[in-house]
């Protein structure tokens, strides 16, 4: 097959580049289009399925029709300093293979298979700051130049490019340097490619680990990288602490901050497509005493679960929290610490209430998923964009579901009862231990009994406690001392019987994998809208919600125990003991 000049083909219908590929006849062409016009559907699924071209042909000429050059890695001999400019985990998430560099426009030529693949060249301008020309190239000649270039031995390790780094001497001049290092130095320094492939390296695998968040933090004497899965941070191999720099450096850069600003806190966003998953990371650097901490939050949309039936809830539970999101208003309120799944829960709620015939607004800070259907605005307190403000304007916004991500001060407050006294369900957040207590923080917000008893519909609680590992669960006969813990005593138990995670690969030997959410559910009644008008105790309301059928978390934890999905130590330490 000889492609013509790419000129020829660039911008024409994609069976008029078959033909002139050498690839169809006229004929083929006016078959497949009256067979598109009776069912519909891209001609080129159309001329595959009637086995007139491959799957490989039709790339080629889509990419040719978008103007991309196609390559044949057979014939080429890449040179290994060509190689190394993609390290070997992004070659094969991405399945690029970088064939040509220009170091006067710092411009890398990558072959890819499919010209779909877009995102990847973004990606890679993204992550290791090259201009990025993309050229098509069939799968199977590919797959053999991944193989060739990048054998299975030759994945980088964290520890190895650690080592190239205390070996470069280059890095190695700027340490002591302090704040002693102009503009050039620091975009040198940033650009250089042992420091860009360790954070490219640390990146890939804790998007892969299923991390929530990545540190990288300087101290007087080392600088450390951790990550946090399922809640827990983790150590990961310490770099040299003279590139504590360079590596906030490459992040700024990567989310477009300002990297002269060294004494302000800075926040950004990086967007990146990991194996056909977007990812989002949101950046915040913070000036410290020995340097930029910097803290990279990852959002994965592939990862997180925004379905009812996903998030924990039990089926009484389910049924509960499904009549409460259908009332048609009032204020429900989900609280619980940093950190425990408050926003899911609101995300998975709105996602089941996501019609066409709904209109819903959030007020978010930050947005951390963009979901179709949904009106999102961030909340900029700097620029005096605050909930109240925000929720101010939704009200002339004809909604019919509001989001207010936390209700910070009486203002945001008085409109939001505003908003559930107008006809409008409102979604909301607080930050205390328990359902009962969040009445008492409402009051002292300064809010008015009345008030409160006329809008809130329901409380929730809830707290993540982790998974044990199904791939290593194994039962065990817990000890007094641990049963204690719990104020248990071994006649509760009966004859349950209780699991933990011995440790394997799967779950990284910790025994837990994945976390799972408890619930407590505060449902407003009579009984409880006339003890807050009498401004009972929380100690009271709590007796009382109890007496009424509410679960506290601590008990919600105790059947999460008994299911065999969580420890006894994970619900010790998320839960308290109700007085």
């Amino acid at each position: 097959m000889k492609i013509p000049p790419i000129e020829q083909l660039r911008g024409r219908q994609i069976g008029r580049v078959l033909i002139k590929m050498g690839l169809l006849k006229r004929r083929d062409v006016q078959d497949a289009l009256a067979i598109q016009k009776q069912r519909g559907g891209p001609i080129g699924a159309i001329l595959v399925e009637a086995g007139h071209i491959t799957d490989d042909q039709l790339n080629l000429a889509l990419a040719a029709q978008v103007g991309m050059e196609s390559v044949d890695l057979n014939s080429m001999d890449i040179a290994q300093e060509i190689i190394d400019r993609v390290p070997a985990q992004m070659a094969g998430t991405y399945k690029v293979v970088p064939f040509e560099y220009d170091p006067t426009s710092n411009t890398l030529s990558v072959a890819m298979s499919s010209p779909d693949n877009f995102r990847a060249t973004d990606d890679l301008k993204t992550l290791m700051g090259f201009e990025v020309r993309a050229a098509i190239s069939d799968a199977r000649s590919l797959q053999k130049a991944l193989d060739k270039y990048y054998p299975e031995g030759a994945m980088e390790t964290i520890t190895g490019i650690i080592d190239e780094i205390e070996s470069d001497t280059g890095l190695a001049a700027f340490a002591d340097r302090g704040e002693s290092i102009d503009l050039e130095e620091l975009k040198e320094i940033a650009d250089a490619n042992p420091v860009k492939r360790l954070l490219n390296l640390v990146l890939l695998q804790a998007i892969k680990d299923k991390a929530s968040d990545l540190h990288f933090e300087p101290f007087e004497d080392e600088f450390k990288m951790r990550y946090r899965i399922d809640g827990v941070l983790y150590d990961m191999i310490p770099p040299p602490k003279y590139i504590a720099m360079a590596i906030a450096s490459r992040v700024k850069v990567m989310a477009n901050l300002d990297i002269a600003e060294r004494r302000m806190p800075q926040d950004g966003r990086i967007e990146l497509v990991v194996g056909g998953n977007p990812i989002d990371l949101r950046v915040a650097v913070l000036p410290t005493m020995f340097g930029e901490s910097v803290v990279m939050r990852v959002l994965d949309r592939s990862n997180v679960q925004l379905d009812l039936d996903k998030i924990g809830l039990r089926e009484d539970d389910q049924h509960v929290f499904r009549q409460l999101i259908e009332k048609p208003n009032g204020i429900i309120v989900v609280t619980g610490p940093t950190g425990s799944g408050k926003t899911t829960t609101l995300y998975a709620a709105l996602n089941t209430l996501n019609e066409p015939t709904t209109k819903i607004l959030t007020a978010e800070d930050p947005v951390e998923y963009d979901i179709d259907g949904l009106v999102q605005v961030q909340v900029r307190t700097e620029l005096g964009l605050t909930f109240a403000k925000a929720l101010r304007s939704f009200l002339r916004q004809d909604p019919d579901i509001i989001l207010v991500g936390e209700i910070r001060d009486l203002e945001t407050a008085q409109i939001a009862v505003q908003a559930a006294l107008t006809g409008h369900l409102v979604f909301s957040t607080l930050h205390t231990n328990d359902a009962p207590s969040s009445i008492a923080r409402l009051l002292d917000l300064g809010l008015e009994s009345f008030l409160v008893t006329a809008t809130i519909e329901a409380i929730v609680a809830q707290r993540l406690v982790r998974r044990i590992c199904k791939n290593c669960r194994q039962p065990f006969e817990p000890t007094e001392e641990l049963l204690m813990e719990l104020n248990l005593t071994a006649d509760d138990i009966g004859d349950r019987v209780l699991y933990y995670g011995k440790g394997c690969d799967y779950c990284n030997n910790t025994g837990y994998r994945g976390r799972t959410a408890l619930f407590e559910i505060m449902v407003m009644d009579d009984a409880i809208r006339d003890l807050i008008m009498r401004r009972a105790s929380t100690n009271v309301l709590r007796a009382e919600a109890m007496k009424r059928g509410m679960r506290a978390l601590r008990e919600s934890g105790l059947r999460a125990i008994y299911d065999g999905v969580t420890t006894i130590e994970e619900v010790v330490k998320e839960t308290i003991t109700e007085e």
